[in-house]
């Protein structure tokens, strides 16, 4: 099968962002008196919206959760979004892919600004056709509100053409009810538990594993 519209997800796909986003829950926790010991333990809250992160993982409030994500927000515009690395081999995937005339578009529950931001920081923005991402409103939020978007706005006549790459089962459930397929990538913050459990058609441990899986 040859895919013509390779969705990617951001963090933990595409970016480390690691260091950006727990440095910016920290902050915000900090506001509640809260301390974070290892920033690892806060590696949970890549990739699921970071308003629900807070509700499910310290047990906030909606109301809470809606002002902790302001204070996150606060740090991550002014740090957080430039504190982010690409992972081994991704732009030579990227390159090779849009070299290959395949539609490559970005789908991630990060706020769309920053997304594209940090794209363009890295200077591969240009490789892709749509950069689809969340609201700051809050009227696109979870993955799949963004996966609806990316593919409405992607004009796909043959869903079997198209594929999801993600690091999360949230990658993978999105492009499952849109009827993608997915590929689940384990260099990110998902497991491969997680990955096969959420039903993930192919599982990469590399960007040279999805270059082989989708250029052969």
């Amino acid at each position: 099968m040859r895919y013509e519209y390779i969705f990617f997800d951001l963090d933990g796909t595409i970016i480390d962002s690691s260091e950006g986003v727990t440095s910016s829950v920290a902050y915000a926790l900090e506001k509640y008196n809260i301390k974070v010991s290892d920033k690892k333990e806060l590696y949970k809250f890549i990739g699921p919206p970071i308003i629900e992160s807070f509700q499910n993982f310290y047990g906030f409030s909606k109301e809470k959760a809606g002002e902790a994500l302001k204070y996150y927000r606060e740090h991550y515009k002014e740090k957080g979004v430039f504190q982010n690395t690409l992972y081994p081999g991704i732009e030579d995937l990227i390159k090779a892919l849009k070299d290959d005339n395949r539609t490559l578009i970005i789908a991630t529950s990060k706020p769309e600004v920053y997304a594209k931001q940090i794209l363009e920081d890295f200077g591969i923005a240009k490789f892709f056709t749509h950069i689809a991402g969340s609201t700051l409103d809050g009227t696109r939020l979870t993955k799949s509100d963004v996966m609806k978007y990316a593919v409405e706005i992607s004009d796909i006549k043959d869903f079997s053409k198209a594929v999801m790459i993600g690091d999360r089962e949230y990658d993978v459930l999105g492009a499952k009810e849109m009827g993608l397929s997915s590929i689940g990538v384990l260099y990110g913050f998902g497991s491969k538990e997680e990955l096969e459990k959420a039903g993930a058609d192919f599982i990469a441990a590399s960007a040279q594993d999805i270059g082989k899986i989708l250029l052969g």
